[in-house]
């Protein structure tokens, strides 16, 4: 994944309008936890893992149990304080915003 966000970005690096950059990078985590509970895919191994990454329990019990769609439960504070920002830079994924910043103001 973090090849084709580097290939993006190095494709499109040159424009100076960077209102959209922002947007596709929340959409890009969103999916990525989206995806996340998808693998998760029963009741048991949501709760567990969520409580593994310090949801409180009652919270992860209420995710776990819910019929609700995985896009839609991609965006609970749950599913955000366990899947924050750092879980996937953790695993290598890289930030389209942090690298358009990184090109258009070096330091």
């Amino acid at each position: 994944m973090s090849l084709n966000v580097r290939g993006w970005m190095g494709y499109f690096r040159l424009s100076e309008y960077c209102r959209s950059i922002p947007k596709l990078d929340q959409w890009i985590r969103r999916r990525i936890r989206c995806c996340f509970l998808k693998q998760w895919r029963k009741p048991k191994t949501r709760f567990r893992n969520l409580v593994r990454l310090g949801v409180d329990k009652v919270k992860a019990a209420m995710i776990a149990a819910s019929s609700k769609g995985y896009y839609r439960l991609s965006k609970t504070y749950a599913v955000n304080q366990a899947l924050n920002n750092s879980y996937p830079a953790k695993l290598g994924l890289i930030s389209l915003k942090g690298l358009w910043i990184r090109f258009h103001h070096p330091r």
